[in-house]
């Protein structure tokens, strides 16, 4: 999804290619980070490809005191910097 946003924002073809967790793993223990960090992030990024992370309950505004910023809107910016 976020591939697919920035794609059209920027007018280019962003790839995106959902990696098994094991095979994502291994390629970050090939960048040279320990085993453990890499499956903790491997996991993390399974994790939330099932949806683990998806909250409506609007609690990071509150906690912020203002809106959470669309995604859009932040790659929009970063573009223009």
């Amino acid at each position: 999804m976020e591939a697919a946003l920035v794609s059209k924002i920027t007018g280019r073809d962003i790839p995106y290619n959902n990696l098994p967790e094991e095979t994502y793993a291994q390629i970050l223990e090939g960048a040279c980070l320990q085993e453990v960090v890499a499956r903790i992030l491997a996991d993390a990024d399974a994790r939330s490809a099932q949806g683990s992370l998806f909250d409506d309950s609007r609690t990071l505004s509150r906690l912020i005191g203002r809106p959470t910023t669309p995604m859009a809107d932040v790659v929009t910016a970063a573009l223009e910097n």
